[in-house]
């Protein structure tokens, strides 16, 4: 097998890892929306990351100590930025309806691109530019129904902005053989703000779930949708651009909204339908793109 062949497989692999996290992520919605009801949002991420961190460990206890001092600087980066994005995200929810929030966090797929550019001299090309542009209607007509700006937009935009840059420095500094241990890092990180947060904002302590079908959908999204998600996301980034990577991750809302039609008892409407398809274009553009060889490269910043 030709080099170029490899790298061809290898892209592709990658592509799917992280077309398989957005599902991931999609099967959560319901379950989430549901949890909250009983356990706090803060609450339930301390809790979730908790578990992911703790079971990463158990599994590879000596990969963070593989990591060199540089990757695990870059990696305590990257955890507090997603974990910052997931409190403010979260925050905004309980302010912002959840259409909006949805489209306000995708915003991220048109954000990485633009910081791309600036902080990697990434070069985009017309036709990514529109994928990307595709892909951001597709999520407004999946997403939207009425739009406002107000505390909890403006915070929740806030959290997208943090996720572009979480997407863009992944891509510039992940290599596959830090995979593992930059994953653990970043979890233990995003956990401990999470619970500094949680036990600023309760009264008694961190609120745990009490019934066992509530352990049972927290252990799913910590272990699936947490650990093996970020792990997932991690590789994949070492061998994909940091705007690829956003344009493929912006499926998630297609994802949510086939689990609620599957196993949230949903309706299928034709605004989900068209945004859907759209996004799917968007994905299916940018993987099918003739990628120029300065746009394909991982930029590693020089920090």
């Amino acid at each position: 097998m030709t080099a170029g062949a490899t790298e061809r497989r290898t892209s592709l692999l990658a592509a799917g890892a992280l077309l398989a996290m957005t599902a991931c992520w999609g099967s959560t919605f319901f379950l989430i929306k549901d949890l909250l009801e009983r356990v706090p949002t803060v609450d339930f991420l301390a809790v979730r990351f908790a578990i992911a961190g703790a079971a990463m460990l158990l599994v590879a206890p000596r990969a963070i100590a593989r990591l060199s001092p540089e990757t695990r600087r870059r990696a305590l980066v990257l955890g507090s930025l997603y974990g910052v994005a997931q409190i403010l995200q979260t925050a905004g929810l309980a302010h912002t309806p959840a259409s909006v929030s949805g489209f306000i966090t995708g915003l991220y797929v048109v954000a990485t691109p633009v910081i791309a550019a600036v902080v990697l001299h990434t070069r985009i090309t017309v036709l990514t530019w529109a994928a990307v542009a595709l892909a951001t209607a597709g999520l407004g007509v999946l997403t939207l129904d009425g739009f406002s700006i107000g505390y909890g937009e403006a915070i929740t935009l806030v959290a997208a902005m943090l996720y572009a840059f979480h997407i863009v420095g992944l891509g510039a500094w992940s290599k596959p053989g830090d995979a593992v241990g930059m994953s653990i890092l970043q979890v233990l990180v995003i956990a401990t703000i999470c619970l500094v947060a949680a036990l600023a904002t309760g009264e008694a302590g961190v609120v745990l779930p009490e019934r066992g079908t509530d352990w049972a959908s927290v252990v799913y999204m910590a272990l699936i949708a947490g650990a093996a998600a970020m792990l997932a996301q991690t590789w994949a980034q070492a061998h994909l651009p940091p705007t690829r990577s956003a344009i493929i991750m912006s499926i998630e809302p297609v994802f949510a909204a086939f689990f609620a039609v599957l196993l949230g008892g949903e309706s299928v409407t034709i605004r989900m339908m068209s945004g859907g398809l759209m996004v799917l274009t968007a994905m299916v553009l940018v993987e099918a793109l003739p990628r120029r060889k300065v746009e394909a490269e991982v930029t590693h910043l020089a920090v």
